[in-house]
């Protein structure tokens, strides 16, 4: 492999066999910029807290403003903060594609997103953050993955991301719908050696040329979904030219894109390199010169396009209007649909209800707005998505927890119940949700998710 990559822009064989080496590893979280902690709750959790920032002794991402370097890595199961969506462990590296949507879609908003290989979530929840986005659509095909992207967005909140499970082929019905599309494409891994040595003995040149004619397949099916003048992030966590330069050049040679220069801080460490046929620039992450591990970026831009969008819609089957001063104040605020699925209320912003009628009846959706519960004899049953979402009224009874409470609530223990009103209550540490429990007449029931519930002892 290190033969492979001599020559390459940016690679030293020398530091970066010194740096796999050393067994160092990189720690770093995201902080959800809707989720702040509360400023009253200092060494309450595994991680400082001052003004609703981490203070592990953390430094910046430079790349990314929510982005922290931990120096150290806590147990992040044992965090409250964790599971109540108030950051994201992730990879520093992969923060970078904020840096490159806030330079090149600065002054755009209303954009559609498509996730194309979303799980586990880290660049959807990211993708979710920013301003120019009013709907991120995150997308994975494998079924054993689609459940852990569905607990990180669900903690995440956002009421604008929905889910899809489909194969890319899926995606040519719906031509030029798409704003904006990332593909951080399935790859032969090389760039996450120091963190998995293990995947070393996966690796060979056969594996590159197997993920590269993969890697065209995946853009080959979904590139028709994204609209002329869309932009199109390419990454993957791979050293290989086959994987990244390459895969740019017949982008531009055999699908009219243009690729997109940035402006970088020389000071970042950042190597920019050039495909060898059509000069397109891309952007790859060496460990040995970031603080991160390996990545690989391209930004590009679709050319003129002749086709016609014509896409399927299925109208949807909104909740009897009888409901809805049962259900509005659960909700922040108005604005919203309410709409039907089986004996369940799902709740979408309004402005989203035309696209989820498009994507219902294109793709297959695991979730589209959020699923706030059942509504039976005039009371609504509540879902747990209902409360960890960004939508949920701060009017609703709350119970605030220490952290060794809220550690037995997410293990699904029983709580004490002295001196609390009967009926639904939001347990919150630290000022953030992290779901339900009913109060009844000397007892409590716990409604924390059973799959998700913390099994390990400290």
């Amino acid at each position: 492999m290190l033969e492979s990559l001599n020559g390459l822009p940016g690679f030293d064989a020398g530091t970066f066999r010194n740096i796999h080496g050393a067994g160092t590893q990189v720690n770093s979280i995201r902080i959800n910029p809707e989720k702040n902690p509360g400023t009253n709750t200092t060494n309450q959790s595994l991680f400082q807290i001052d003004s609703g920032y981490w203070q592990l002794n953390s430094s910046p991402v430079q790349w990314n403003q929510y982005g922290r370097y931990l120096d150290k890595r806590p147990s992040y199961t044992l965090d409250p903060l964790l599971h109540a969506g108030a950051y994201y462990v992730q990879e520093a590296s992969s923060m970078f594609i904020a840096f490159a949507v806030n330079q090149l879609l600065n002054e755009k908003e209303n954009l559609k997103a498509l996730d194309l290989c979303a799980a586990p979530g880290g660049k959807t929840t990211l993708l979710a953050s920013l301003p120019q986005f009013n709907l991120v659509l995150a997308n994975e095909v494998i079924a054993s993955r689609v459940n852990i992207l569905y607990e990180n967005l669900v903690k995440w909140g956002s009421p604008h991301v929905f889910i899809s499970r489909n194969d890319p082929a899926a995606f040519g019905s719906l031509t030029g719908y798409f704003d904006f599309m990332l593909i951080d494409a399935p790859c032969s891994g090389s760039g996450l050696f120091r963190r998995d040595p293990e995947a070393i003995k996966e690796w060979s040149p056969q594996q590159v040329n197997y993920c590269a004619a993969r890697q065209q397949r995946i853009l080959e099916d979904a590139l028709p979904a994204l609209k002329t003048g869309g932009l199109l992030f390419y990454s993957t966590c791979s050293y290989s030219k086959e994987e990244n330069e390459d895969i740019v050049d017949w982008l531009c040679e055999h699908h009219q894109y243009t690729s997109l220069r940035l402006k970088i801080p020389s000071e970042w460490g950042i190597a920019e390199s050039v495909s060898p046929e059509t000069g397109a620039f891309g952007y790859r992450f060496y460990p040995d010169k970031i603080k991160g591990e390996g990545l690989f970026l391209a930004c590009l831009q679709k050319k003129n396009e002749v086709y016609s969008p014509g896409w399927k819609s299925r109208p949807v089957e909104k909740a009897d209007r009888t409901l809805y001063p049962i259900l509005q104040p659960w909700l922040r605020e108005s604005g919203y649909s309410f709409l039907k699925r089986e004996e369940n209320v799902i709740v979408l912003p309004s402005e989203l209800e035309e696209e989820q009628a498009v994507l219902a009846a294109n793709v297959q959706l695991r979730k589209s707005g959020t699923l706030a519960g059942t509504v039976i004899r005039n009371e609504l049953i509540p879902e747990h998505e209902l409360a960890l979402s960004l939508m949920i009224a701060e009017k609703i009874p709350v119970l605030e927890v220490d952290l060794e409470n809220a550690i037995r609530f997410l293990r699904k223990e029983i709580l004490a119940s002295d001196g609390l009103q009967k009926g639904w209550t939001l347990v919150s540490f630290a000022g953030l949700n992290l779901g339900w429990i009913k109060v009844l007449s000397g007892r409590i029931n716990n409604y924390y998710p059973a799959n998700w519930r913390i099994t390990m002892s400290k």
